[in-house]
């Protein structure tokens, strides 16, 4: 299975990156990950205005053509003031215009990580009710509080319970792929 797995900022330091990547690479039939780095697909702010000037930029549809070639996809939400990056969201307006429904059908795994005790848990609950509507079939999702402290590049998560947590949505994912 190939997978796709990106943090949904374009900070160049991301531990939502580190985070979707980590998880990605034990998904059960993960043959390959590619790790996108948002950087990649430089954007200007969307308005309908632009679009009609511009078309629909290149790196849009380079974007969306990495998520139509993977068997599934892993995402991790940075959370900015309870909600997605705003980088993040201008590239997702442009990719919904390109293409509404973007995961169509892919089993994904829609993940968030922050420095705090809620993980980046309120841009996660969005994403859980809006990411359907784009196609994506959730397959498990997972906030990881307090980064930092629970999350080690060397060792992954090193807090027993949020190992029990990604366990268990690991265990579940091949269900959601024969789907």
């Amino acid at each position: 299975m190939n997978i796709v797995a990106f943090g949904a900022s374009y900070s160049r330091t991301s531990i939502n990156r580190q985070w979707a990547e980590f998880v990605a690479r034990q998904l059960p039939g993960a043959v390959s990950v590619r790790v996108l780095d948002l950087n990649d697909y430089d954007l200007p702010v969307y308005t309908v205005e632009r679009e009609q000037e511009l078309g629909i930029p290149e790196a849009v549809g380079r974007f969306v053509a990495e998520l139509t070639a993977a068997d599934a996809a892993v995402i991790s939400f940075a959370e900015y003031n309870g909600s997605y990056t705003a980088g993040f969201k201008n590239l997702f307006d442009w990719a919904s215009r390109h293409t509404l429904k973007i995961l169509d059908g892919k089993p994904t795994v829609l993940l968030s990580a922050a420095p705090g005790p809620r993980g980046g848990l309120t841009v996660l609950e969005s994403a859980v009710e809006r990411f359907p509507r784009h196609g994506a079939l959730i397959a498990g999702h997972m906030a990881l509080p307090r980064f930092k402290e629970t999350f080690h590049a060397e060792h992954g998560l090193v807090d027993a319970e949020l190992r029990a947590e990604l366990d268990a949505l690991l265990a579940k994912f091949p269900a959601a792929v024969q789907s």
